[in-house]
């Protein structure tokens, strides 16, 4: 390949052959850094992650050792243990291989550096030939012209001395032109004589690279396979270790750590018995079983509203308040009660209904109501039926996108066994405490839609829309109703002076503008009204893991096309016989907060008139079914060709043209930024955000001619 590519640019015009390879070779030093890199950032998540599975099992150890459930405990410590060091063997196998990269990257140095001193001379050859080119191409042109002026005199009848004088001149560019031919094709021998050894040099050590480096990857697999086996074998055994405890042996576990005696209990005084339990014919019948009377107190309820069951630390407070009692009969009619006391029993949270919200200050102003405004919209189909000259409506032609619907009335409440927002990295949610600080996750997603009319950019059309979702883990609803008052989750919203308009879920935030300058906007919770929401999520999906709450929509000023991540404009040519299309597109990194590539970029537009045969530049889909063309490009970004900027080109034969124009969508997206800038601080204490996720998308993203 090295060998193609050196010929092919050694006969261009300016012979970069030796540029394109030695850089070529240089690169391979950037690969093998970024290997390194990510086999180290791997090394260092997977450290992290058994730092956690360690803190995980010694939480599974400190859990309640009374009752039956409580050997179960040990299972799941020392599975958790071992699952943990498997990770942590993996740890030390990555770091192992990091080094042999590092010893690579030395070796690869060397070799560079070796190779650098050893192609000079085809350096110089190179430099050589292109000086000599330019200077023959220069010699060329002067010797044209001296012919040329010398048969131009001859022509014009010039007086002999000028002929002879032109002529002359141009002997002397004809031998000047001609010792450069000389020279050129001895340095063109010359050239391509080192840069054929030195293709091979180049091509060695990319042969060479590139199997070092698939060499490093086949160690990183099999290391990540082997601690896939470990960890499979750690879980079977685990499995194994429940099946195997079986229901009897935890029983037989408890009354062997609990029982009292096997003995049975002593006689009660003669006295008592023949005035209690026995008639005067009975009285001699010392077989007769002593009786006991049992009675279990129920539990006083809590406004109204019994609780089903007592959670690990109500147990352990029940247990520690058992109260013996004796009936009336004394010893005769002993009666065991058993009273389970209120101790920090948590009351029963208000229905949502009866949420009452505090007092509301005097320079709170209220929040207005209603769907976020802006553009009229009007609904548009996807290809309309015939495009025309006329300027276009004064109204957008955008659909309603479906992040811009408003807040319903009740908060929207989705759960998940994985979060939308992402994962948190902090505690396991089952080992939640009220002490410590609390971990919830941000994601900001914003929609952008937006309408270009023919190459004008004053007729572009923006509209940008975002919503704001925080995720709870589900250890966190424990923690709000175990504790009667729980911190109060408050938050500034940052660089809000492009937003025109914010819409807060009234049901669970409360706001103040006189605490908020032009660039932020406080927020804090009703935390009844976020308590009672949460546990309703629970109660729907209890085995989930995150509950996701939309906590408030907003709209984004735009300035027009300059408010739009891709610029766009539509060219038809429409004939009896040929439709022809071109879509200009160029890639606006001023739109974005922080500019990052545009993904999944897909542009499909319609074409009626009996498509027969497309031709497309570069190559799209067809689908003969519906009459639509497709492109799926690669990420668009700056790095990309021409600074992300091109055109999409395509010639369609048609059995019943001409053609009509039609709309043109486009689709893409881009995660880790947004358009607006907008941000999330957390204020006060007892919380902290564990992941911050900005994204956004197309809507309606379309063009016209």
């Amino acid at each position: 390949m090295c060998m193609l590519l050196c010929v092919s640019d050694a006969q261009g015009e300016k012979n970069n052959g030796f540029d394109v390879l030695y850089h070529n070779m240089k690169h391979g030093q950037i690969s093998t850094k970024e290997l390194s890199d990510f086999i180290r950032e791997r090394s260092t998540i997977e450290e992290s992650y058994a730092r956690s599975m360690t803190k995980l099992a010694k939480s599974a150890g400190n859990f309640s050792q009374l009752g039956t459930f409580a050997p179960m405990w040990d299972i799941f410590k020392s599975s958790t243990e071992k699952l943990a060091g498997c990770h942590l063997e993996l740890v030390r196998k990555l770091q192992e291989l990091i080094k042999e990269v590092q010893k690579y990257v030395e070796e690869q140095a060397k070799a560079h550096k070796k190779t650098k001193e050893e192609v000079a001379p085809t350096l110089e050859a190179v430099q050589n030939i292109q000086s000599i080119s330019q200077a023959l191409q220069k010699s060329k042109e002067i010797y044209n012209a001296k012919t040329v002026e010398q048969e131009r005199l001859r022509k014009e009848g010039a007086t002999q001395r000028d002929v002879d004088k032109a002529g002359v001149k141009a002997k002397k560019a004809t031998e000047t032109y001609k010792s450069y031919v000389e020279k050129y094709a001895t340095a063109k021998s010359e050239f391509e004589q080192k840069m054929a050894e030195t293709a091979q040099k180049f091509q060695d050590i990319e042969e060479n690279h590139v199997l070092q480096m698939k060499e490093i990857i086949r160690s990183y697999s099999q290391s990540v396979e082997e601690t896939h086996i470990q960890i499979g074998e750690v879980h079977s055994e685990f499995v194994r270790n429940i099946e195997n405890t079986s229901l009897e042996s935890l029983i037989q576990k408890l009354a062997e750590s609990k029982g009292t005696g096997k003995e049975g209990p002593g006689k009660p005084p003669e006295a008592c018995v023949y005035n209690s339990f026995y008639s005067s014919s009975e009285s001699e019948d010392e077989e007769e079983p002593k009786k006991f009377h049992v009675q279990i107190k129920p539990v006083q309820p809590n406004n109204g509203i019994h609780q089903n069951r007592a959670n690990i630390d109500e147990l352990k407070a029940s247990i520690g308040n058992i109260i013996l009692s004796p009936s009336r009969s004394m010893f005769c009619s002993a009666s065991l009660t058993l009273e389970v006391p209120l101790s920090n029993r948590p009351t029963t949270p208000l229905a949502a209904g009866a949420l009452v919200p505090p007092p509301r200050p005097s320079s709170r102003p209220k929040v207005p109501t209603g769907k976020l405004t802006g553009i009229n919209e009007i609904v548009r189909p996807f290809s309309p039926q015939k495009a025309t000259n006329a300027s276009p409506p004064p109204t957008a032609p955008l659909a309603r996108a479906e992040s811009s619907s408003s807040l319903s009335s009740n908060a929207s409440l989705s759960a998940g066994n994985t979060p939308t927002v992402g994962t948190s990295r902090g505690p396991s949610p089952v080992t939640l405490a009220s002490q410590d600080a609390l971990p919830i996750a941000v994601a900001f997603t914003e929609s952008v839609n937006a309408y270009f009319k023919g190459a004008d950019p004053t007729k572009c059309i923006v509209k940008i829309t975002g919503d704001m979702t925080l995720s709870f883990p589900m250890g966190i609803i424990k923690v709000f109703t175990t504790n009667p008052s729980p911190a109060t989750l408050t938050f500034k919203l940052k660089n809000t002076s492009r937003l025109e308009q914010i819409l807060p879920n009234q049901q669970l935030l409360f706001s103040d503008s006189s605490q908020s300058d032009s660039n932020s906007k406080d927020f804090w919770f009703n935390m009844q009204a976020l308590t009672s929401y949460l546990r309703k999520a629970s109660e729907q999906n209890p085995s989930a893991s995150y509950y996701n709450v939309d906590i408030l929509k907003y709209q984004v000023q735009s300035d027009g096309i300059h408010s739009t991540p891709l610029n766009l404009a539509v060219y038809w040519k429409c004939l009896s016989s040929t439709t022809e299309l071109r879509v200009d597109y160029s890639y606006n990194p001023e739109s974005m907060a922080s500019p990052g590539p545009l993904s999944n970029v897909q542009v499909l537009v319609h074409v009626d008139g009996g498509v027969t045969n497309m031709h497309s530049l570069p190559n799209s889909i067809w689908n003969l079914e519906q009459n639509k063309c497709l492109w799926k490009l690669s990420d668009i970004s700056e790095k990309s060709e021409n600074e992300g900027a091109g055109s999409l080109r395509a010639k369609f034969d048609v059995s019943d043209g001409p053609s009509s124009p039609s709309t043109l969508a486009v689709q893409f997206m881009n995660d880790g930024s947004t358009l607006s800038g907008v941000d999330m601080e957390l204020q006060g204490s007892g919380y902290r955000l564990s992941l911050n996720k900005k994204r956004f998308a197309t809507g309606r993203y379309m063009a016209d001619c």
